[in-house]
């Protein structure tokens, strides 16, 4: 039997997409690395430059080590550069997101192809397992309708449309049944569900927690002004993770306009409040060193993030995208400058986290997930890690630990 090896580079949904080429798979054999592979899927990511040089190298790389083996590029990177690569011949065959579910078709293909396909497809495949996961991945929509300047992704996932609510919630019955309890919903804009089907992100949340075996949602990522009433009357639901990753990517409101966003400072203080009024961690995202950021509006955006009740955050330095509008704005910011302005907003942020994890007074939810350095490692339902030590295997169950440790890092339990 065949083996195939699938790299995943990027978000969640990327992830999701490989489960869903796992699951379309036929007689083929998942093979653990490259080298016993007979085929390699690279499902790429295409967000920044970067990413881009990240997937060539890799291709490079892989092409050396298994010289027998068949490349295949899919992913956002096939709408950018998967016909340079093609042409060059890196890879056997690229394909783009609405043709993964014809993967079997794609594997038995000794020619060369180019089906990049279109943005407008939507998935219908139902995936029962995630290989090597304790918690599923819930694809609900794909696309995105914002076009903030510095992203380049509406442009290879196209614009926001929902997946069908009966097969999400087929699908979220099957993982339940198969003793999945944790759902993260996932997609390009996750909180623009439902808008093209007279439905929302809040109502699809009610009827997922009627499904017997779900234990806790979480919600992949929002955007301030998706974050509606509906929504909020679910915040103290006992299944709703004690956890939102609201996107912010800013906090001075001069780079929030240069960034083309929908959201202001004043409104996401009131919003963050309110919600950690409830008890909940919340998590954001930041990009430092976007061009426009002077010392005047990093020192304003760093003053307002000592305001927000923060608890994690994904923060990264910018990164050119060639075809966004960002790419061509002046007053690039350097790289040095850049690079000590990230560490600056992480450890306010580290500290903040700390201080939460301090200030909890519940017995942490945990679901085991994996075992490292004679600890099992889960996530308890504010988005923390504890590590938890164990004379028994106890990876893949949920554990309520009322006594543990706040360490500065992690928090430590036993069990």
């Amino acid at each position: 039997m065949k083996k195939v090896f699938f790299k995943t580079f990027g978000c969640r949904t990327n992830q999701f997409d490989t489960q869903v080429m796992m699951s379309r798979l036929g007689k083929y054999e998942i093979a653990d690395n490259e080298e016993e592979a007979d085929v390699i899927v690279v499902n790429s990511c295409t967000v920044t430059n970067g990413a881009d040089s990240g997937v060539r190298g890799y291709i490079n790389q892989v092409g050396r080590k298994n010289k027998d083996a068949k490349i295949f590029l899919t992913g956002c990177g096939a709408h950018t550069k998967g016909e340079e690569l093609f042409k060059s011949g890196k890879v056997q065959g690229v394909f783009g997101h609405s043709e993964k579910e014809k993967i079997t078709k794609f594997l038995q293909t000794d020619t060369p192809f180019y089906e990049i396909g279109d943005l407008e497809h939507i998935d219908s495949t139902v995936v029962e397992q995630f290989v090597g996961k304790s918690r599923a991945f819930i694809k609900i929509q794909e696309g995105c309708d914002f076009r903030c300047s510095y992203c380049i992704i509406p442009f290879v996932r196209g614009n926001a449309r929902s997946l069908d609510e009966t097969l999400i919630l087929e699908q979220i019955k099957r993982l339940a049944a198969n003793g999945f309890g944790e759902f993260i919903l996932t997609g390009t804009n996750v909180g623009s569900y439902g808008k093209d089907r007279g439905s929302s992100i809040a109502k699809l949340l009610k009827r997922m927690s009627l499904i017997r075996g779900v234990r806790r949602i979480r919600i992949g990522s929002l955007e301030p002004i998706q974050i509606t009433d509906e929504l909020k009357e679910l915040l103290d639901e006992p299944w709703m993770a004690k956890h939102l990753h609201i996107a912010l990517q800013h906090t001075s409101d001069k780079m929030l306009k240069l960034m083309n966003r929908r959201n202001e400072f004043a409104s996401d203080l009131k919003l963050f409040e309110e919600i950690a009024s409830h008890g909940y961690a919340i998590g954001t995202d930041f990009i430092v060193g976007h061009p426009g950021e002077g010392e005047e509006e990093w020192s304003e955006a760093i003053e307002r993030i000592k305001l927000l009740p923060l608890t994690h955050i994904h923060a990264f330095s910018y990164s050119k995208r060639d075809g966004t509008p960002s790419s061509t704005m002046k007053e690039q910011v350097p790289g040095n400058i850049a690079k000590a302005r990230h560490k600056e907003l992480t450890s306010i942020i580290k500290a903040k986290n700390y201080a939460f994890r301090r200030s909890v007074d519940k017995p942490l939810e945990v679901l085991i997930e994996s075992e490292k350095d004679g600890a099992y490692v889960g996530l308890d339902q504010y988005f923390n890690k504890i590590a938890v030590k164990s004379s028994r295997d106890i990876k893949g169950e949920w554990l309520t630990i009322e006594n543990y440790e706040v360490a500065e890092e992690i928090n430590f339990g036993s069990f």
